[in-house]
């Protein structure tokens, strides 16, 4: 077991937690839980390494002997030691350090979600977990999103990270990707003009922009996109969560397509 926090592999689970950089550096990142290690553990991803602290649930006891069999290094560590190194206030346990897999643009697409300045790690985590539940094609990530590694981002998307392709870009590269496909519409989403989204055709290949709930559509959005759609709403709110609107439009794009 170990006992101390000066251990090199604490000090570092600490490190990729806390800092971005080294995320990047390492190329790797953090998650937790145990439905959410057993997923990232049974994706192709590389498991680095797995905390754990006692006494274990018997899924939680599957999970870190499979690992073990697999040759996966599952460490006990103290449940201070735990807390110290978990992003959240009551952790489940279970903590695995992943490589980031590497990320590239499918030859083909016909629904794309690209976010726009998207800066709260919760709404990022809960459009990924959303997009891969009603099979976006491709998420593109504007500058100036989050990290979609940070563990924020990770917990929200609840596995999501691992089902679909993500990719960060500027926007020239995302304006040369986009025109290889003449058929694509990009519609941004926007309260004012445009289209009512019930009367959109998104049976056609999609590219939806969702922008940041303080923010709106960047003007770089508004110049790659063919025109605007909004959700009628009654009047008495001014604005949706920019995770929940893009959660009616993912919707309404899949509910159409079926």
């Amino acid at each position: 077991m170990i006992t101390s926090a000066q251990n090199a592999k604490i000090q570092w689970v600490r490190k990729l937690a806390a800092q971005k950089k080294e995320r990047d550096d390492s190329g790797c990142y953090v998650i937790e839980g145990v439905r959410s290690v057993e997923e990232a553990v049974r994706s192709a991803e590389i498991c680095r390494l797995i905390f754990y602290t006692a006494p274990l649930t018997p899924r939680a006891a599957e999970l870190v002997r499979s690992a073990a069999e697999r040759g996966i290094p599952a460490e006990e560590i103290t449940e201070q030691l735990m807390k110290s190194v978990s992003d959240t206030a009551s952790p489940q346990g279970v903590l695995a350090v992943m490589e980031k897999r590497a990320q590239s643009l499918p030859e083909n697409v016909d629904f794309v979600l690209l976010l726009d300045t998207i800066r709260d790690p919760g709404n990022l985590g809960t459009l990924f977990r959303t997009a891969a539940a009603a099979g976006v094609d491709l998420i593109l990530l504007s500058p100036g999103c989050a990290d979609p590694y940070a563990p924020k981002v990770i917990r929200s998307a609840m596995g999501g990270h691992l089902k679909i392709p993500f990719v960060q870009m500027n926007w020239a590269e995302m304006a040369s990707f986009l025109r290889r496909f003449p058929a694509m519409q990009i519609l941004a989403s926007d309260m004012e003009g445009g289209q009512a989204c019930w009367n959109c055709d998104f049976t056609k290949p999609t590219t939806l922009i969702i922008g940041s709930e303080a923010d709106g559509i960047s003007d770089a959005a508004q110049d790659l996109s063919d025109g605007k759609v909004f959700i009628p709403m009654s009047g008495n709110i001014e604005s949706l969560n920019a995770a929940v609107a893009a959660g009616i439009l993912i919707f309404e794009v899949a509910r159409q397509r079926r």
